[in-house]
Formats: structure tokens, sequence, C-alpha cells
């Protein structure tokens, strides 16, 4: 199941690391600046992040090998259809239709672990999963560098084919208990005020920049997705079976955990989109060498996630999820200095190096505390919430990379940023190390043998 579950994380994990450094060649293709940047990305965190509750639900109803197939097969094909698209807005909506596949890859491989392991073997067995879908991390930047200035942008999508075949041919050989129970009803309700709620805002703060708040075409998103996401927080508390349970936030380490996920991996997002576009279009590097740059962040998860898990199963996360987030915002100030012309092994590299030991430190702690806390038969949706939490607050952030940078990447734009994320990974390890605790899981003693 553990090797099931990573091969089928690498497919969005490498989706997600090989992007970034393909921007700024899409834009001098197909126009757009900053704008389109930031949609091609949040295009994809948009339908990612509405649909990831529902995909959890799907995952604990129909089980998580049926829902990993059709999110592989359509991940696919959506994958080739943003390698194809013509123009920019049909490339973001091919964008949208990939974040909805993504939906249903990472919830339920991660259930198929949460489900399976408990105490310090899920943590240990989390850390394995982190580390070794970290490889995407790695081959994703690396490879979308080379592929940008040696073909073009459009292989990085088509990419994505091949550990899809890879995956879809081991899942085959796995074998699920049918469901016996009675099937959930889908939360349509729910999902449709989550689209409109994220949407709405998001639209308002990428197009501010270039219509100005006091436009119709920004405010009445605005205000539309504010009143919707007001109406799915009250929906979701009276629904019959609501996509997202927010009885589940009562539990401790559950809310706290998730309130930390928001200050992290916001910080995360807005960072590295800003970092690979930075050496690019402002210090001058190929998109190679803006990819090579964040090898360092995989290589120390690969090196140290899976001891760190294996630790906070031991010891408890709030320690590791306080220090971490501390280290890698030492690390995002430190590239306050990176001012060209850069020197890449002296002011970049040290950096992004610490960035990925806090990581390394955070990630594995901070998913066991969160779905560790909750029962065995709700890891789908726990596994759900909590993704979609990450991918919403890096969603937000993007969204709001043009307002902080200022409307043009440059050097000053770029320092306000790299400050605003710091604040943010120091404010999740605060509410970390202030909020949670420490939960004993009894080792499970085994019944005698009864004599024949």
């Amino acid at each position: 199941m553990l090797t099931v579950a990573i091969l089928s994380s690498f497919v969005a994990f490498l989706d997600g690391s090989i992007i970034n450094v393909a921007l700024p060649a899409i834009s001098r293709e197909l126009g757009g600046g900053l704008a389109l940047q930031q949609w091609v990305v949040d295009g994809y965190l948009l339908s990612l992040g509405a649909l990831i509750l529902v995909a959890g639900s799907l995952s604990d109803t129909f089980g998580r090998v049926r829902v990993l197939r059709t999110g592989l097969i359509w991940f696919g094909i959506t994958s080739l259809a943003c390698m194809v698209a013509p123009w920019a807005g049909a490339l973001v909506l091919a964008r949208i239709l990939q974040g909805a596949a993504a939906a249903l890859l990472v919830p339920s491989s991660l259930a198929l672990i949460t489900s399976t392991f408990r105490g310090a073997a899920q943590g240990k067995a989390i850390g394995a999963w982190t580390a070794w879908t970290g490889v995407a991390g790695i081959a994703g930047p690396v490879l979308g560098g080379i592929m940008v200035d040696t073909v073009s942008w459009r292989l990085v999508f088509g990419i994505n084919v091949i550990p899809i075949a890879v995956t879809l041919v081991v899942l085959a050989k796995i074998d699920e208990p049918a469901r016996t129970g009675p099937v959930t009803p889908v939360d349509v309700w729910g999902a449709g005020l989550a689209v409109v709620g994220l949407g709405g805002p998001v639209f308002a703060l990428i197009e501010q920049g270039r219509l100005g708040w006091g436009s119709p075409v920004v405010l009445v998103p605005l205000l539309v997705g504010i009143v919707a996401f007001a109406g799915f927080l009250w929906w979701e508390a009276r629904a019959p079976y609501p996509m997202m349970p927010l009885g589940l936030f009562r539990i401790r380490n559950f809310g706290v955990g998730n309130i930390a996920t928001v200050g992290i991996y916001s910080a995360l997002s807005l960072g590295f989109f800003v970092v690979t576009l930075y050496l690019q279009e402002v210090a001058g590097f190929s998109a190679t060498v803006a990819g090579l740059a964040g090898v360092p962040v995989t290589v120390m998860l690969l090196l140290f996630a899976t001891l760190f898990g294996t630790l906070a199963g031991r010891y408890g996360p709030r320690r590791f999820m306080t220090g971490g987030p501390v280290v890698a915002g030492v690390g995002f100030l430190l590239l306050i200095g990176a001012v060209p012309p850069i020197d890449v092994w002296l002011e970049v590299v040290p950096a992004v190096v610490l960035i990925g030991l806090g990581l390394a430190i955070t990630v594995a702690p901070l998913t066991s505390a969160v779905l560790g806390s909750i029962r065995a038969e709700q890891a789908g949706i726990g596994s759900a919430i909590n993704n979609a939490v990450s991918r919403v607050a890096g969603l937000v952030a993007v969204a709001l990379a043009g307002t902080i940078i200022g409307g043009v990447l440059d050097v000053p734009g770029f320092q306000r940023v790299m400050v605003v994320v710091a604040v943010l990974m120091f404010a999740g390890g605060a509410v970390s190390w202030v909020g949670i605790r420490t939960v004993v899981v009894p080792n499970p003693v085994a019944e005698p043998e009864r004599p024949e």
C-alpha cells in the first residue's frame, strides 16, 4: 500500500514542482505577464482546493483504489490538453480541469497510509511517503528547466504521462475489497459554494493589479465570493452529508494543525513562486539553473523527512512543528541578500538548504499531528481537509503576489515577499508551540494464543 501511495502522489507532486520554472517561457509565448503566471498556478490550485474535500469523501465511500485510478486517467488527459493549449485562456481552463483530477489523487494516496498505520509506525510511513514523493521535487524542476531551455515549455505537461502509465500498471495489481456500506451522497451544494467562494476572491486579487479595486469586474466577484464562502460554512454546519465536517476542527491537534498549515503552506507557495520567477526574470538565469537552485530542498526532504517523521511518532510533533518553520523562515530571510549580480552558490543555495531542512523537520510531524488525531475511518476526509487547507492557503498567497510585489517584479518587491514569507513561517511555528499537544497512542497488546 505504501508503494502505491507514493507512486500515486508522485504525479501530482511532479506537476506541482515542475510548473514554476516554465512560467516565464509560457508568458513569453502566450502573453499575459504576471497575471497569466498567477492564473496558471492558481487555476490548478483553485479546483484542487475546492474539490479535494469532495474527493476525500469519495475516497472513503467508493474506495481508495477506484478513486485513484479515475484521478490518474483524468490527470493524463488534462495534462495533454495543457500541452497543446493554443492560447492563454485555453491553458488556464486546462489547468483548472487538471486541478480537479489532482484532487482525486492526494487524499486517496495518503489515506492508504493513515488507515493502515498508527502511532510511531504511521509517523515513519508518512516520513517515507514525504521523502520518496520528494523525488518529484528533484526531477520536476531539473527536467522542466532542461525541457524549457532545449525544446518547449509544453513538454513540462506531456512528461506527466510517463509516471501516470507506470502507476496505473502497479495499481492494476491491487485488489481492494468491495464496499458493502451505503453510498454517501455527494455534497453538491458544498462543492459549488466552495468553488464560487474561492474563485471570486482569487479572481479579484489577481485582476485588481490590471483593473484596479474600483472596477466592478473586480468588486462584484469579490463580494459574491465572500458571500458564497460564508454560505459554504453555513451549509457545512447543517448539511446531512457535509464534505467538510466542521466537527473535526473541535479536535485540538486537527484544528491547530490546520491553522499552522495555513501559515506554513501559504509561505511555501508564495516563496517558491516568486523565487523561481526572480531568478529568471530579474537575475537573468536560465530555467535550468532556476530549477537546479530548488533541488536542495528536496534533497533535504529525502535525507531527513523519514527521520523526523519517526522522531515525531516517538516524542510527539510539537517541538518539530515549532522549530521546523522557524528554520525555514530564516532561510527565506537569507534570500533577501540575493541581489544581482547573484552568486548562486553563496547567496541562494545555502538559504535553500536551510529552507529544505526546515521543511524536513516540519512536514511529516505536521501530517502526523493532523491525521493521527482522528479515527482511521475518517482518514480520507481528514487528509482531504488538510490538503485543501494547504492548497487554498497557497492559492490565496499566490493571488496576493502582485499586490505585495507592486505589479512588476524587481529587487525591492522580491525582498518584501521574502519578509512576508518568513513572517508566515514564524506564525506557523508559534501556533504549533501554543496549540499542539502530544497524544500518546498505546501499543496494541496481542491476545495470547488459545490452546487447540
